[in-house]
């Protein structure tokens, strides 16, 4: 499946987001109120402060610290160019990211796996709110669904089935996919980053995640894995 569309006009991306701030105590009164508001029924029972390490998976709670981006590229083998926008300036990185995506044309196709409930719109919410400019790519606003030109690996997966999630883990594992998901997962990425301080570390498990992205694109139109040695990684900017 997916003949129709041409590789080399699609851009896949992943991002990896973590709250704020570095603990609950650190939000201000107004927003730890709103918190609590905002997260009552996936809390249940647990406190509003325990449950701030999970701020990141929300948009108005959390920020992007890294997007890897990967094209595909010609040759005598179709190859892989990756690169990450990693910083602790949100702003910073997202202007990185746009000004990529302002120089490619208009109908290049955004790929990524759950992109269509979470990194498309994470995406578009943090910039709204740092008062940013949407680059074509990302303005969907008004438009009608078929007129919306994103792909999601996850999405495309369920042929038309609503009931349920699958990782990104699980089927790189069915299709033979090596796993991205060998140093830390998504749970791990606030600690990583608000303890351990280790953004290079995130920014190599969100080029990970979004090279299986790619190979997993490859699989749905029924083509072999892109080898190591046409997979190129570019030094991320941030």
């Amino acid at each position: 499946m997916l003949e129709q569309y041409d590789l080399h006009n699609i851009l896949i991306i992943d991002i990896e987001t973590v709250p704020q701030y570095s603990s609950h105590d650190q939000l201000p009164e107004n927003l730890q109120k709103l918190w609590e508001l905002k997260t009552q029924y996936q809390r249940k029972d647990e406190p509003a402060d325990t449950y701030y390490e999970r701020a990141g998976i929300w948009a108005e709670f959390g920020k992007i610290v890294c997007i890897s981006a990967a094209i595909f590229t010609a040759g005598k083998s179709t190859g892989l160019r990756v690169k990450s926008f990693a910083s602790h300036d949100e702003k910073e990185l997202l202007t990185k990211f746009c000004n990529l995506l302002f120089s490619q044309p208009a109908n290049l196709i955004l790929c990524a796996h759950n992109g269509k409930e979470f990194d498309f719109p994470y995406i578009c919410r943090r910039l709204l709110i740092n008062g940013m400019p949407f680059p074509p790519q990302l303005q969907i606003a008004g438009k009608k669904p078929w007129e919306i030109i994103h792909l999601d690996t996850m999405e495309l997966w369920k042929f038309g089935d609503h009931k349920h999630y699958t990782s990104l883990s699980l089927l790189a594992a069915i299709f033979d996919i090596p796993t991205p998901k060998d140093d830390i997962d998504g749970s791990d990425v606030g600690r990583v980053y608000w303890q351990d301080n280790q953004l290079e570390r995130i920014c190599a498990y969100c080029q990970k995640d979004v090279i299986a992205t790619a190979q997993l694109l490859r699989r749905y139109r029924g083509e072999e894995l892109i080898t190591d040695d046409c997979i190129t990684i570019v030094g991320s900017n941030g």
